[in-house]
């Protein structure tokens, strides 16, 4: 017979006789096991380093005096960009007005680009100095008009007349001065490009002499 002691195998039983195994290590749960185990894998944290309990893991709240800093930055960006816009629209308005001041007084630094060179400024200085037909349409326009809605046959004719008079005078005025102008620049600029610039004088001769832009800057009569 063997004797055993209470909580263990019997002494005779199993391949170590001499040291008997606890009942406690046999029937202990598997899921204390899995938590040692997790406890065990767990990684090591510094105590000395207190986290913030309210905030996420492994990211701490940020100090207040951070908290201010960073919203100042934010604000001072989007003051920043209003500043900017602001300050687009001011020298928009700024170049705007030196354009009108251009316009009024011929400074070429600040006209259009249509405008600027001195192949159009020959072209401007040469219709102006000239009296055309063109700029007149305006006006006779008007007198045709009154003369056509009068009730009279006499004066409907000549209205009708003064129609074909004044089509025919711009048309003949507008060719001279095409070919005119076209044997002036091949002269003053030989070997310059002067496209366009006889079209842009003769869109200039039908405005009349006040309404021009830019300004004219000779007399009539007077020779560019």
């Amino acid at each position: 017979m063997t004797t055993g002691v209470a909580g263990s195998f019997p002494t005779g039983l199993g391949s170590n006789p001499g040291h008997p195994v606890p009942l406690g290590f046999v029937f202990r749960s598997r899921a204390k096991e899995e938590k040692a185990a997790v406890v065990d894998k767990a990684p090591l944290t510094d105590s000395k380093q207190p986290r913030d309990p309210q905030a996420k893991k492994g990211r701490p709240t940020p100090k207040r005096s951070e908290a201010q800093s960073q919203r100042r930055s934010v604000a001072n960006t989007s003051m920043t960009r209003k500043d900017a816009a602001k300050r687009q629209r001011e020298e928009r308005r700024a170049a705007l007005e030196r354009q009108r001041q251009a316009l009024a007084g011929g400074d070429e630094r600040y006209l259009p680009a249509r405008d600027k060179g001195p192949v159009r400024k020959f072209a401007r200085d040469w219709i102006d100095s000239r009296f055309n037909v063109a700029e007149f349409f305006l006006p006779m326009a008007v007198v045709i008009l009154v003369l056509s809605m009068v009730k009279v046959g006499a004066l409907q004719s000549i209205a009708l007349l003064l129609w074909l008079v004044v089509i025919v005078l711009i048309v003949l005025d507008t060719i001279v001065n095409a070919f005119r102008l076209r044997k002036q620049l091949a002269e003053r600029f030989p070997g310059q490009n002067t496209k366009g610039a006889t079209r842009y004088a003769l869109v200039r001769s039908l405005q009349m002499r006040r309404l021009r832009l830019p300004k004219p800057q000779v007399k009539r009569g007077e020779r560019p």
